[in-house]
């Protein structure tokens, strides 16, 4: 009886204590590039703090930080030193195959749009991917991971069959675009290809001496998602709330910028402290082939390649299987 009283008092003592505290301090990350405007507009419009005091954590800090490719983001994600990551989909990919049966999952949290992707080149001779050779150098992100470099994987293998999808990474080079892009174009240290992004690509593609060999809406068959947001299952878990207020300042984000698309190229512009015009960045917004979106477009083609080449165990059955439960009604693919 005594230990009944005492396990019942024990129970009462417990239910009484205040759930465990969320998160005050939300750590999230972008890459170089125009694909990463919404996270911007999250970042100076302090879209997330807004949605966490509508949620009721009032004195919440979003610590963001700015990385030239995947690999630190996903050690720093890894580690925990990161909250959200955002990059190409074969890192979600990568991440999902990699973490789904751990505490730490990672899973997507929505798309940040469609974007056409160029590999541009001012070798005059090279205009279609049998034409490359050792003379040729293609700057992207990172060697072997990043989407530029998944995405040439992939043009391999359609045009030379799977057993060669990797013929050509022994041309490839690591490099932020900012630094391709002025590798590209001064032609100072033997950069003749980028496999680009918005806004870069078309910069580089005003040079008349530059010009575009193929991108990765011709290589996925259709309008395709650039870069996505992910986070752990963890996170999402420990503080709901801070995951919410994220998530609903993701979306608000992607509004603002359908809804004004001149404000949201002046943001870019004095953000990223670039030397493009505003005409010029929204002329990109414009563009009929850019699309800003959560919902996501051509992930699980990408995923069953890195399959298909032994990158991850087994791809997922469906796209939703990667993403979290949010956007599991939209009609992505």
């Amino acid at each position: 009886m005594k230990f009944k009283v005492l396990f019942a008092g024990c129970f009462f003592a417990l239910s009484l204590m205040p759930a465990a505290a969320e998160t005050n301090t939300i750590h999230a990350s972008k890459q170089y590039g125009l694909s990463y405007l919404p996270l911007m507009i999250m970042e100076d419009q302090k879209l997330v703090e807004k949605h966490a005091a509508a949620l009721g954590l009032k004195d919440i800090t979003v610590s963001w930080v700015t990385l030239g490719g995947p690999n630190a983001m996903n050690d720093a994600l890894l580690s925990g030193g990161l909250d959200f990551g955002a990059g190409g989909v074969p890192n979600l990919v990568t991440l999902w195959a990699k973490t789904r049966n751990s505490p730490t999952a990672i899973y997507g949290v929505g798309a940040l749009n469609d974007m056409p992707v160029d590999l541009v080149s001012s070798n005059p001779n090279f205009k279609k991917l049998s034409d490359l050779s050792e003379k040729d150098k293609i700057a992207v992100t990172s060697v072997k991971i990043s989407t530029q470099a998944l995405l040439l994987q992939m043009a391999t293998a359609k045009k030379f069959g799977e057993a060669n999808f990797d013929k050509y990474d022994s041309l490839t080079v690591s490099m932020p675009h900012p630094e391709a892009m002025t590798a590209l174009m001064s032609g100072g240290i033997g950069i003749n290809a980028h496999f680009s992004s918005p806004p870069f690509q078309y910069t580089e593609l005003a040079d008349p001496k530059i010009h575009k060999v193929l991108n990765n809406y011709e290589i996925l068959g259709g309008p395709a998602t650039f870069n996505v947001v992910w986070s752990t299952s963890k996170f999402r878990n420990d503080n709901p709330k801070a995951y919410q207020a994220f998530f609903e300042a993701l979306k608000e984000s992607i509004d603002i910028i359908n809804s004004d698309k001149k404000k949201a190229a002046e943001t870019y512009k004095r953000m990223a402290n670039t030397k493009e015009t505003v005409e010029f960045l929204l002329g990109i917004l414009n563009d009929p082939l850019v699309t800003n979106t959560i919902e996501p477009h051509k992930t699980l083609p990408i995923a069953q390649f890195l399959a298909k080449v032994k990158r991850i165990p087994a791809a997922p059955e469906k796209w939703q299987d990667m993403w979290f439960p949010e956007i599991h009604n939209l009609k992505g693919s």
